[in-house]
Order: structure tokens, then sequence, then C-alpha cells
């Protein structure tokens, strides 16, 4: 009887290792399901902690923080990691979307910026997120077509160009040039303020092809497009393939943001989503995304293991001019909903 328990067990064994073989069966790895911006990650790193960890990291994108916000808040489920901007996230922690972080699961996050997180972050103690990477607002524009165009918002305005532009589908960013070059804060909610940007946002919008967060990329560089508000990332990403385009950084002012991971209390995989960001806060990581993305991981260590030619790259190394003069975005709690309004007003016109 012994024996023939014996060659069952082993026949069993044989079984599931040929199912395993052929129809891929067996144990699963565990799956992280992170949600993000496009173009915003290395590749070869996510396939590394793949690999470290034995696991599945699945990427869904999305385009704006209001369009991830209301996919979650319509009861969009099944992401461990999110990368929203600084102002969604503490939007998202004050409505009890996210939980509170494990920092000893994170023991990177000891690289992140102190000057960072007291300057710019809103959560300055990490206690719901972690700084990913740093970026701003600016301008691209074909400089082969065109030659140099002055460095104000007001390019917009200009008809020579029209059905040639693109600003971005983002009411923040969007409003916020029309408040800086009407002299105001991006974050100004007063009715006075919004009414200005509104009128300067109209005669703007007559000479846009469209508002847009992804296809002025290729747009810029095929020459559809001649000029393009767009991130400092995307920007200096197709920058480097297309000698002949160039950016400004408009005098009135410039917004800067920050993007946090966060993980929402709806997670299937906390532990694994800890050692992700924990992953990515290597400065070695944090080098190699950079040379990847052209944002600015707030990572001080991370310039060690940058290749020479760019270590003074004013994408992941914001100058300080940029640094001081640029405002971040700020949530306005109950004043969102002037700027909803405002962009709502400015697309249906």
């Amino acid at each position: 009887m012994a024996i023939k328990k014996i060659l069952r067990l082993f026949s069993a064994a044989l079984a599931a290792s040929v199912c395993a073989l052929i129809f891929g069966c067996g144990p699963s790895k565990p799956e992280l399901n992170v949600y993000m911006w496009s173009d915003y990650i290395d590749m070869d790193l996510v396939r590394e902690f793949e690999r470290q960890n034995s696991c599945k990291v699945v990427i869904d994108i999305f385009d704006s923080n209001e369009f991830m916000y209301s996919k979650l808040k319509a009861g969009g489920t099944g992401y461990d990691v999110i990368l929203p901007t600084s102002y969604m996230a503490k939007v998202m922690f004050d409505q009890n979307m996210l939980e509170k972080l494990d920092l000893s699961k994170i023991p990177n996050s000891k690289y992140v910026n102190q000057k960072v997180l007291s300057d710019l972050a809103i959560d300055k103690k990490m206690e719901y997120s972690v700084p990913y990477m740093l970026g701003y607002t600016c301008v691209a524009y074909n400089k082969g077509k065109i030659g140099e165009i002055p460095a104000t918002w007001d390019v917009f305005s200009n008809e020579k160009y029209a059905g040639k532009m693109t600003m971005l589908n983002d009411h923040r960013e969007t409003i916020g040039a029309a408040l800086f070059f009407t002299g105001k804060s991006m974050n100004d909610s007063s009715d006075q303020a919004l009414a200005k940007a509104k009128e300067v946002l109209l005669k703007w919008k007559k000479n846009l092809a469209k508002f847009d967060n992804e296809l002025y990329k290729v747009g810029i560089q095929s020459g559809e497009f001649l000029i393009v508000q767009g991130y400092s990332g995307d920007i200096f990403q197709v920058l480097a393939e297309s000698p002949n385009l160039a950016y400004m950084c408009p005098k009135e002012g410039i917004s800067m943001s920050c993007d946090d991971w966060v993980i929402p209390v709806t997670a299937n995989n906390k532990d694994l989503a800890h050692k992700f960001i924990n992953f990515l806060c290597d400065p070695k990581n944090a080098a190699k995304n950079m040379e990847f993305t052209c944002y600015s991981a707030p990572i001080p260590e991370a310039r060690k293991y940058v290749s020479e030619e760019n270590k003074n790259h004013p994408g992941m190394f914001i100058p300080d001019d940029l640094y001081k003069r640029g405002e971040l975005i700020r949530d306005l709690g109950a004043d969102n909903s002037k700027f909803n309004a405002l962009w709502d007003a400015v697309k249906g016109n």
C-alpha cells in the first residue's frame, strides 16, 4: 500500500509539472497594478523590479488628474499604487481614498530631498505620499520654421500661428497660464482674476488647433504644430530627438508640479506597493528614471549616477531661477468648482 501511495503522489507531482510546462498552470505570480501617466518610467526598471520580486507589474495610463480621480470615485478599483500630482493626492487623502504609508517599509525614503519636502511638498512628512518626479510647464516651438519667439504666454494670441498651436487639456495648467499672464497667481480664485483669465483664454483658444495632453509631442516633432504648451519632461524628450525644436519658459511665471506615489485603500497588494515605491527611491534607479523621463527626481544622491552629459540637464536638475519663480498647483477646496466652471465655459464656447 505504501508503494502504491508513493506512486500516486509521484504521478500527481509529475502531472502538475507537465501541466505547468505545457499549459502555464500552477502558482501565479503576484500582480502589482499601477495607475500612472504615460512615458513616465523606464520599463527596464519595471522588468528588474519584476525579477527581484517574482511578480508581474501591470501599468494602466491616465492623461489628467481629474480623469483619474473621476474614475476612482465612480468605483474604479484594482490599483495597488497610483501617481497623482501632489494637489490631487491631498484631495484623495482628505476623502479617505488613500492608505497611510508605513515608511519602515520604504527605507529609501530617507533619500528624498528635505528641501523639496519643506519648500514644495504638500505632504511634508510623507504621511500618505512619496515624491516621484518634479517638473514644470513650458513652451516648445519649431525654431527651424519660425525662429526665436518671445518668452511670454501671450505667444498664443499670435494669429500668424493660428491652427498650429496647442495648449494642455488640463484646466489648472491652462487657466494658470492665463492667470500668470494677467499678473496673478495661478492659484488665484477671486472672481475678478478668473474673469480676466477667461477673456485671455477665449482669445488664445481662437488660435489653437486643440487642447491636448498627449499628441502634442508627436505633433511638434512632425511639424503639424509649431508652438505647444507642455510638461518639461515630455518637451525635453522630443528636443533630444529634434534639433530644430527649442523651448522657452514664459517670463510671467510657470507652474511647477510634483507627482507622488500613493497607495489606495482598495489596494490588494499593499506590501508589494511599498516595495515598488522603495525600489524607485533607490538613487541608482532614480538616476536611470531621470535619464529616461527627463524629469527631476527629488533624490540628491541620484546625481552621482547620472551620466556626465546630463549633470546640468535643465529638466533633470531644475535651475535655481526656475525653482524660485515656479509656483506649485494647490488644492483650492470649494473654489475648485470655479476653475471647473470656467474650463467648461471656455471649452464649450
